[in-house]
């Protein structure tokens, strides 16, 4: 290997207690980058069509990329890849804070950890050695409790991603947390891991990422950090106020969604927008390694202290739910950090079931239940119900049971499926798709179901940026959609922030490549891999059953009008025909299989 790369990839077998190194293949590292593809390409090859997600024989990869550990700007990202237990699709859950420059230094490209233990254990990864400790006294404990115990029992300076309740006990969208506060949040990474009895895994080493060329990476970074700092984004916006920034932006487009998707506009955005926050319970910014944007919150409420919420989560627990009260919406976004779940998937299946709740869906006897277990009414606009909703769920506890299991289950219990909002069973993030057509078409072919983060089309159709699009408009998005899906996968897999985005183009992405590790690329040649790692996630969905009439919106978006606020935005019923001219572009044919000719382009026609 030349530069980028450690050159080596850690096996695990919990099963039978045996860990292994294998040298990363030069060819894999070139043709997938690294993190999200690196991952996705190793769980191909080793998971068996047809694996139960929470089988023993789901593998579980961590993934660092060829920029973790150098001194580029917002370079702190990992990725945790598997078969998602929530959706069934390959999952890639992305994650910030210091563990992926501590997993590097470990000496790892990559760790596979296969098998389940016998009873619960942890990974120990150092420089003298690979070790798995038995986590019996650590079972049932939270994140912060977990990591506390963890960092006196390893070193000090370690790196802990951990699981909390939520993930030992199932939860189909259990997060794993590390840093305290940064999640692989979405898709059940978490539960994954609580089937492997593995609590956490825990890193420390001293290796460094060798650059080829320090004085081209140099003027590459360089330029790319002047470009982070002159962007309006992430000089000014997240610098300030977080992601929270965004409240009142989609609100006042008419896209914030509202009781379950019912409305897009929040009258109360006031009371729990970035401004407020951080005028209110704010206490200082929090940065990733390497990052000088540091769009993280330090906050406290009246009963403790944590990190967030991030805008995602304030609308979970928020206007999805009906809810104004900062504070609460604080404590259940703190609830979500240390029982560790996704606070998207858990707002969102708490409004379904309010919505459950309004239209009487649920039988007398479990009316009753739920009164019982919340000391409440389930009701849009109820904090309390919210609150206590989020703590069932992470313990995986009387109807949060139900709730554990996310939107599409639970609402197909209690008979009405059309109330889940979500894409392949992964619920919806915070953009109404009827105010933004990319949005729209990105969500509904998103390869791991119902994700902003595949592709940002907020970006040009609400912020402007880098240029600004008609959000009501269809034409050109499908080629959009494609370039910032392939963009993303790019970025991911480099163990960058999708927030360089709103400042970089694929000519940056492409010298820091090029002057990291050596191997020349054009701009064109890294989207292209970009592309080569979002079709091989395509092809793992494909042969897990997964079609054309899973790439959709939930009834609701396709068909309802969204009434009153900024908007009043109409159903997505040009749909088919987006996905129509997407397949064309992507050069697959009408029912979203891509032709041979593609596969050959991309080096996946075996």
């Amino acid at each position: 290997m030349n530069g980028g790369y450690l050159g080596q990839i850690l096996w695990v077998d919990l099963a039978s207690g045996r860990a292994r190194t294998a040298p990363l293949d030069p060819q894999l590292a070139a043709d997938y980058i690294g993190g999200r593809g690196l991952g996705t390409r190793l769980l191909y090859d080793r998971l068996a069509p047809g694996t139960a997600p929470l089988s023993p024989e789901n593998p579980l990869v961590f993934a660092t990329g060829p920029l973790n550990g150098t001194a580029a700007a917002l370079s702190g990202r990992y990725e945790v890849v598997t078969r998602s237990p929530l959706t069934g699709t390959v999952l890639g859950a992305n994650s910030g804070g210091r563990f992926a420059l501590d997993l590097k230094q470990t000496g790892y490209d990559a760790v596979v950890i296969e098998g389940a233990a016998a009873a619960p254990c942890y990974l120990w990864i150092h420089d003298e050695g690979v070790e798995i400790r038995d986590a019996s006294h650590l079972w049932g404990l939270d994140t912060r409790q977990t990591t506390e115990r963890l960092l006196a029992e390893t070193h000090e300076r370690a790196g802990v991603a951990c699981i909390g309740p939520a993930g030992e006990r199932g939860v189909l969208f259990a997060s794993i947390i590390n840093d305290r506060g940064r999640a692989a949040g979405r898709g059940g990474a978490g539960a994954v891991m609580g089937a492997k009895h593995l609590k956490a895994v825990v890193v420390h080493g001293h290796h460094q990422t060798p650059i080829a060329d320090p004085q081209r990476f140099k003027a590459a970074r360089e330029e790319a950090r002047t470009a982070l700092s002159e962007a309006p984004v992430t000089k000014n916006a997240l610098r300030e106020f977080g992601t929270a920034v965004l409240v009142h932006l989609i609100n006042e487009y008419g896209g914030l969604p509202v009781h379950n998707f019912q409305r897009g506009y929040f009258p109360d955005a006031d009371s729990i927008s970035g401004q407020t926050l951080k005028e209110t319970i704010y206490e200082r910014s929090v940065a990733c390694a390497n990052c000088f944007v540091a769009c993280g919150r330090a906050t406290r409420t009246a009963r403790r202290s944590g990190e967030g919420p991030e805008y995602e989560s304030l609308w979970a627990f928020g206007p999805m739910c009906g809810v104004r009260d900062l504070e609460a919406i604080t404590e259940a976004n703190y609830t979500g950090n240390e029982l560790g779940f996704d606070t998207i998937s858990a707002g969102s299946t708490i409004a379904c079931a309010m919505e459950l709740w309004e239209r009487e869906a649920f039988d007398s006897a479990t009316r009753a239940q739920v009164e019982a277990e919340l000391g409440t009414e389930l009701a849009f606009g109820n904090a309390r119900a919210m609150l206590r909703c989020s703590e069932l769920i992470g313990r995986r506890e009387g109807i949060g049971v139900w709730l554990a299991e996310g939107s599409a289950r639970l609402a197909a219990r209690f008979g009405h499926p059309e109330l889940a909002m979500s894409v392949k069973g992964m619920e919806l993030p915070a953009y109404d798709p009827r105010a933004f057509r990319a949005m729209a078409l990105a969500l509904a072919t998103s390869n791991r179901g119902g994700c902003h983060l595949r592709a940002y089309m907020i970006a040009p159709e609400a912020m402007s940026t880098p240029t600004s699009v008609d959000r009501f408009a269809t034409s050109g998005k499908a080629t959009l959609v494609k370039l910032y899906q392939d963009l993303s996968a790019v970025v991911d897999s480099m163990g960058m922030c999708i927030f360089t985005t709103f400042a970089l183009n694929p000519a940056h992405y492409a010298a820091l490549l090029a002057a990291t590790t050596g191997i020349e690329r054009s701009a064109e040649q890294v989207l292209e891999a970009g592309e080569r790692i979002w079709l091989l996630e395509r092809l793992f969905n494909a042969r897990e059953g997964f079609t054309r009439r899973d790439d959709t919106l939930p009834q609701r978006l396709l068909q309802e009008s969204l009434p009153g606020g900024h908007s009043k935005a109409q159903p997505v019923e040009e749909l088919a025909a987006m996905l129509d001219a997407y397949y064309q572009a992507r050069g697959w044919d009408r029912q979203g299989h891509p032709q041979a000719d593609t596969l050959a382009r991309l080096g996946l026609a075996e």
